[in-house]
């Protein structure tokens, strides 16, 4: 059983098979309408189960048209429809029934830990949609995206502007499975964890971390950033904004990076705080397309988790 959990965890060839199957998949699909079943159907006969303790857009609509286009079929649980993480039942027992109604579930939630805990009682793979911790699922899409547009990604520099969070978790370590540099910009207080950071300096990562935006944007092939207030963030958040404001992603960092540097945010966006509509906008921008590329990206993952 293959679960789909933190990038670290699996190897560089399967990475790269998921990857490049995922461009395959796209470009077979080319001439079909969104709502056509890819004619092999080779999921018809499966069930994904997908759990949300944390409300999304993209995760949502990616992996239930994943799942559709695959021949699949889609069950769905929201916070108040389960009793997942409730004194009404134990995990354990929740996810003894969901191995026996579906094939594979997909969870987004909030404590990495429980996730992790939840995925050693069930007998079908998990992938993680996203927890506190991780959120390995964009940052494939963003690569393969990514390759798309300017090759492989290997030896390529990447910088990242403002929160240390759970999407710069799971990019670092791509930056070791898939060898690129990559460069943080963040203010000191709000940097990456202090774990991930020593697992990547063990595996030769090629990583800096600064506080000057405008050093991690220098000849960079991409740029990208997040949200500086995310869903569940506790504490002050004004103040949070005032130590992210000089990471705003915005003309003049643009210009820093090479010329034909893209730029990608794993959205939803708050325009006017980490980037500007100027850039968002702007022919610089793949955004859309990486919010595309969730759906081929989710399918190849899925399609991995169960063979």
């Amino acid at each position: 059983m293959k679960n789909f959990i933190n990038i670290a965890d699996i190897g560089k060839g399967d990475l790269r098979k998921i990857i490049d199957h995922a461009k395959h998949q796209k470009e077979k699909r080319s001439k079909l309408k969104k709502s056509a079943i890819d004619p092999d159907k080779p999921l018809a006969d499966k069930i994904l189960i997908m759990i949300f303790e944390k409300p999304s857009t993209r995760t949502r609509l990616s992996f239930e048209l994943a799942m559709k286009q695959l021949g699949g079929q889609i069950l769905v649980l929201n916070a108040k429809e389960s009793h997942y993480g409730s004194e009404n039942e134990s995990v354990h027992d929740t996810a003894k029934v969901l191995s026996q109604y579906g094939d594979i579930v997909m969870m987004r939630t909030h404590q990495h830990k429980h996730f992790l805990k939840f995925s050693t009682h069930l007998d079908i793979p998990i992938i993680n949609g996203l927890t506190d911790l991780s959120h390995p699922c964009q940052i494939m899409s963003d690569i393969m995206t990514f390759e798309e547009l300017k090759g492989s990604i290997t030896n390529k520099k990447i910088a990242w502007l403002g929160d240390g969070n759970n999407v710069v978790y799971s990019l670092i370590e791509a930056a070791v499975k898939f060898n690129f540099e990559l460069a943080i910009a963040c203010p000191t207080k709000l940097g990456p964890e202090k774990k991930i950071i020593k697992w990547a300096n063990k595996n030769n990562a090629k990583i800096l971390i600064t506080k000057n935006p405008f050093e991690a944007a220098k000849s960079a092939d991409c740029i990208m950033t997040d949200k500086w207030i995310s869903m569940g963030d506790k504490g002050n958040k004004n103040n949070k904004k005032k130590l992210l404001k000089p990471y705003q992603v915005n003309k003049k960092i643009m210009e820093s990076a090479k010329s034909d540097a893209i730029f990608m945010h794993c959205l939803p966006a708050n325009r006017g705080e980490e980037v500007t509509d100027e850039v968002i906008d702007g022919k610089q921008s793949v955004v859309w397309q990486g919010a595309l590329n969730r759906i081929h990206l989710q399918k190849s993952i899925i399609q991995w988790c169960l063979k």
